[in-house]
């Protein structure tokens, strides 16, 4: 199982999850807003906030987990959906995931994402 993250510009979500929406048998997707800075610190950020005495830029994060098998049509969907070609569009960090368990049913590994 992988766990996708990627933080990308905010007015771009309506495309990225359109694009998540097409894929089949998608279990969920988690949307946060979020602030930080990357190379440039946030000062070139197209939304960005001042806090404690920095420029932070305000982002999205989503957060999916699929089995393997889906782990790139994930990524290549919000890499594809998200891109404007501009410094800011964003990451995509894929991680293994160890363990999941559903709470509600006591469902683990696949059967709980």
């Amino acid at each position: 199982m992988k766990e996708i993250k990627a933080i990308i510009r905010p007015f771009m979500l309506r495309k990225v999850l359109d694009a998540l929406s097409a894929i089949d048998n998608l279990p969920g997707v988690t949307v946060s807003d979020v602030i930080g800075w990357g190379k440039t610190r946030g000062a070139k950020a197209e939304l960005s906030i001042e806090e404690a005495g920095h420029a932070l830029a305000k982002k999205t994060k989503i957060e999916v987990v699929v089995a393997d098998d889906l782990a790139y049509r994930v990524e290549e969907a919000i890499a594809l959906a998200a891109h404007t070609g501009r410094p800011g569009d964003g990451k995509i960090f894929v991680y293994e995931v160890q363990r999941v368990l559903r709470i509600r049913t006591g469902e683990t590994g696949e059967q709980a994402i």
